[in-house]
């Protein structure tokens, strides 16, 4: 048996406010490529739901840019490396290049995809060229003094090139070799943060903090003249031309993205994000890609929460727009059809797990870190409940997608949350509170720490840091303490997880090792030879059968263990770089996994 990757759902693009965000898109037309945490994606743009991931870089990830050929993709770092690696078959890598002492900024192929200019903020010099395959020098880049924000290179012959930087100028290259010809001062007088060549070589533009678009002849460099003065009134992200060469289209600030027609000098169709005359900062479009290869004229931009908005001619109003997680997952659970995941900085989505796609869930979510979320067994309309290190426990209703009634303040972190039937139970650091219809009923001091939490009927197991899973009844809304514990554990408890049917309890530790016992009146264990973890335990899911456990741990893998051959597990490796934060099961042999990346895997067991 082993566990096959059936999809990614992927995570959305890093954004940072006041800094362009790149994307770029194949040949083809068929997928767009961009930089989310210490990952790059590959994103099918007809069907999201279908990604590639490539997880080399070793830290915060940039920039990512298909070659003219479609066969590669480059990449660059806040280390200034750049890794070229093959986006046609298994996504290996083919070179990996120190650039500069400092982060990428951008990069651009020349049209034999065979050189790239990397840019950025490094220390004696800003940026760089050499060829893909080797990465032997190919010229220099200078003239600027401070960092280069955006770079272009004209894909035809004689080879061009330009850079924008922070000294708000623009520097004109010969090649190749690339060397420095004309520095052109003057036309904007802020940041330049977009520059970009027209496919057909005629001409280039450049975009920037001033609000200015510029237009330059593709060979001699020289300024033709500006156009659009006063259209953005915001920063200009992003600019991107169409196949035609007779369009471009930019990204700004002002939550508006335009397509400009340079000939006329005017734009000729504008989109505006976000409600009409409400200024809303995470509806600023921080950078848009015009992808080539396509007859329906699509255009996709990125705002600053993140989210993929696809823009179509004729259409006021975004088509679609395809939302993720930016910042690591850190709770999911599953009701239903419906996969909910809560991040770090307090984004709750509610994901279909027919289709792969992501709802945000409206109303007032979480403002901080979100600490746990747990479908509720209950018959009451809310079905999830959710708390965050805003010291508050929230309730979603699935079908709406929306936050009901009273946030419920804690008055204390929570370490976990579980329900069971119309109750909540969420631990604190010293006691565990109780919770009926948004209001607190008991509480139950204890003398240890507790870690995780799980319940189901009247029976709650709390696992502490003092190795023990201690067991309480619940009578009415009191907990009792029925004086048993559960002793096996040689490290902290990090993870317990009941099975459907509540007569299975599986509990996971600080040290990697996970122990499954009876639940019933005697405890008694089925097996502690789940160990092969090599890091905390941080979730537990059983399947519908209760003969496999799924389980998901700080060492990056998510592994099925079986209680009927407690010796033999089957595991998918590096399934999340920076570790598994969530794993459930999804009809009988699919278990669905969240993680530090922020993006979500579906695997199937295949026997």
């Amino acid at each position: 048996m082993s566990l096959v990757s059936e999809a990614i759902w992927a995570a959305s693009p890093t954004t940072t406010r006041g800094q362009p965000t790149p994307l770029s898109s194949d040949p083809k037309g068929e997928r767009i490529a961009y930089a989310s945490g210490k990952s790059i994606f590959l994103r099918s743009i007809d069907d999201a739901a279908v990604s590639k991931q490539y997880t080399q870089h070793t830290t915060q990830t940039t920039v990512a840019r298909f070659s003219p050929s479609g066969f590669y993709v480059a990449s660059g770092d806040v280390s200034g490396t750049v890794r070229v690696w093959d986006c046609a078959g298994e996504g290996a890598t083919k070179g990996e290049y120190h650039i500069i002492a400092g982060r990428i900024n951008d990069l651009a192929w020349d049209g034999d995809s065979q050189r790239i200019i990397a840019v950025g903020d490094g220390k004696e010099r800003f940026g760089h060229c050499i060829t893909a395959d080797s990465g032997n020098s190919v010229g220099e880049i200078s003239g600027h003094s401070s960092q280069i924000n955006c770079v272009s290179i004209r894909q035809q012959r004689p080879l061009r090139a330009a850079t924008g930087s922070d000294d708000t100028s623009l520097v004109f290259y010969h090649g190749a070799p690339f060397k420095f010809n004309t520095s052109l001062r003057g036309q904007h007088n802020r940041f330049v943060f977009g520059t970009a060549f027209s496919p057909d070589g005629s001409v280039f533009a450049s975009v920037g903090a001033d609000k200015r678009i510029w237009l330059y002849d593709g060979k001699t460099g020289e300024a033709k003249g500006q156009i659009g003065e006063g259209a953005h009134t915001g920063s200009i992200f992003g600019i991107s031309w169409a196949k035609d060469s007779n369009r471009f289209v930019t990204a700004s600030a002002d939550q508006t993205v335009r397509v400009w027609d340079p000939e006329a000098g005017k734009a000729i169709q504008t989109w505006r994000m976000g409600e009409e005359g409400v200024a809303s900062v995470p509806d600023q479009q921080v950078g848009v890609v015009w992808p080539a290869g396509r007859s329906d004229g699509l255009i996709v931009s990125v705002d600053l929460e993140g989210n993929l908005n696809y823009l179509v001619h004729g259409n006021p109003k975004p088509t679609r727009v395809v939302r993720g997680h930016q910042k690591n997952i850190t709770a999911a659970t599953i009701s239903g059809s419906t996969f909910a995941t809560g991040s770090y900085e307090g984004r709750v989505l509610a994901w279909n797990t027919a289709t792969g796609l992501a709802e945000k869930v409206d109303g007032a979510s979480h403002s901080s870190y979100v600490a746990g979320i747990a479908a509720s067994a209950g018959k009451s309309k809310a079905e999830l409940y959710t708390v965050g290190w805003d010291d508050t426990l929230r309730s979603i209703a699935v079908p709406d997608k929306i936050f009901t009634g009273e946030a419920s303040d804690l008055q204390f972190q929570p370490k976990g949350i579980a329900t069971t039937s119309d109750i909540v139970l969420v631990p604190s650091s010293d006691s565990i509170a109780v919770f009926s219809e948004g209001a607190r009923v008991s509480s139950l001091s204890v003398k240890y720490g507790p870690t995780s939490i799980a319940a189901h009927g009247s029976t709650v197991a709390v696992g502490g840091d003092d190795k023990l899973v201690h067991i309480y009844t619940l009578s009415g809304p009191e907990l009792k303490d029925t004086e048993t514990v559960l002793r096996r554990a040689t490290a902290p408890i990090s993870a317990l997880a009941f099975s459907a049917s509540g007569e299975k309890l599986a509990v996971g530790t600080g040290n990697g090792k996970i122990y499954a016992y009876e639940a019933t009146a005697d405890w008694k264990i089925i097996t502690d030879r789940w160990s092969a973890h090599t890091a905390r335990i941080t979730c537990l899911a059983w399947d519908e059968s209760e003969r496999y456990a799924a389980s998901g741990s700080l060492d990056t893998n998510v592994m099925v263990w079986s209680t009927e051959d407690p010796g033999k597990r089957i595991k998918a490796l590096n399934a999340h770089k920076d570790g598994v934060t969530g794993v459930a099961w999804e009809k009988a042999a699919n278990v669905i996994s969240a993680g530090g990346d922020a993006s979500i895997k579906v695997w199937s067991m295949k026997v």
